[in-house]
């Protein structure tokens, strides 16, 4: 069961859209509770409750304390990538550019401090315009 856990939840990790990166590490959290949980050997011996039971027969609360740890870990991953991905942060999810077909975007006209290349005042160098400006004077 673990290891179908992991498996799923690699490729899913390794998926390009963020809501599937989510549920991929959901799943990798969820193995990991199953082998902590696993590890306690709830299953092989008493529950570990002082006061029902003797303390060489109870099992070992320690990994049971990490399971506990690691849901709360895995739910503030899970919260923050879900609002990660609700508010946009996968950009590369909704780029126009990537579209079939898709034109290629020309940036050129956005940059205010480029000279468009038709201006023949802004083909000229520095030196070029300091003495075209003084001759008239």
């Amino acid at each position: 069961m673990v290891a179908l856990l992991v498996a799923g939840g690699t490729y899913l990790v390794l998926q390009r859209g963020l809501v599937r990166v989510t549920l991929g590490f959901v799943l990798l959290g969820h193995a990991a509770n199953l082998v902590l949980l696993a590890a306690g050997g709830t299953g092989r011996r008493e529950e570990p409750l002082l006061g029902t039971t003797d303390a060489a027969l109870a099992a070992d609360p320690l990994p049971q304390a990490f399971a506990l740890t690691a849901i709360v870990i895995t739910f503030g991953i899970t919260v923050y990538l879900l609002a990660l991905a609700s508010s946009g942060g996968d950009p590369e999810a909704d780029d126009p550019a990537d579209a079939p077909g898709a034109a290629p975007v020309d940036d050129s006209a956005d940059d205010p401090d480029e000279a468009p290349v038709d201006d023949p005042a802004a083909s000229r160098t520095g030196a070029e315009r300091g003495a075209g400006g003084r001759r008239g004077r």
